[in-house]
């Protein structure tokens, strides 16, 4: 496993953005295990999330211009990863975000920080129905000169909507773009099966992969 891959579950765990019991999701599932990103909201935890997402961008062959983050969770995203690809890769690229509510006075507007023009990149934590992405992809649709090339989650569940599609094979479907994760489900199935603190979760998390994953 690459070590940005430990480096990002080992710091998940350690501030219990990723959690192991019984949790009822949106779907009416039950899974094993639970993501919020939320978790990250210390300067260290934000900072070892976003040396993720830039590990993951620089080694990658998407080149975009500038990070875009929906809000909320994807706003201290972009401005934390485009700060350490500046600084660690020399890649520095502008970012933007959206409010959620268009502002009426000052500046005004629906977008906050650089002018979205070329190639985008949207960066988010997880995408579970693809209907985040379809909003962001609805505003961004509005710009004339830019073009999203792409999308970067923390997390891939790598698991079955509605259909036979996982939410990331459905956005990358739709929408024609490449979606890349930092870990996939399959990456912490590994890495629990090598850790002896937590093997104990290895068989429920297993089977619900089993049960509810995709083929990638």
């Amino acid at each position: 496993m690459d070590s940005y891959k430990e480096k990002f579950l080992q710091q998940a765990l350690a501030v219990q953005a990723l959690r192991f019991g019984q949790f009822e999701l949106k779907s009416g599932r039950i899974s094993p295990y639970f993501f919020n990103a939320g978790f990250f909201n210390t300067g260290a935890a934000l900072q070892a999330l976003g040396e993720c997402f830039a590990e993951v961008i620089a080694h990658s062959d998407l080149k975009p211009d500038l990070l875009f983050g929906p809000a909320y969770k994807g706003i201290p995203l972009v401005a934390t990863t485009s700060a350490i690809l500046a600084h660690q890769y020399k890649m520095d690229l502008p970012f933007a975000f959206n409010r959620k509510e268009v502002k009426k006075h000052g500046e005004g507007g629906r977008f906050v920080g650089a002018d979205i023009t070329g190639r985008v990149l949207i960066l988010d934590d997880v995408i579970t129905a693809g209907t985040a992405i379809s909003e962001v992809m609805d505003l961004l649709g509005e710009k004339d000169d830019c073009e999203v090339i792409g999308c970067v989650v923390a997390l891939d569940r790598q698991e079955k909507g509605k259909g036979d599609l996982s939410a990331v094979q459905d956005v990358a479907q739709r929408f024609g773009i490449p979606v890349r994760s930092i870990v996939q489900l399959t990456d912490l199935i590994e890495y629990i099966g090598a850790n002896d603190d937590l093997h104990h979760h290895l068989s429920d998390i297993s089977a619900y992969h089993d049960r509810y994953g995709v083929q990638d």
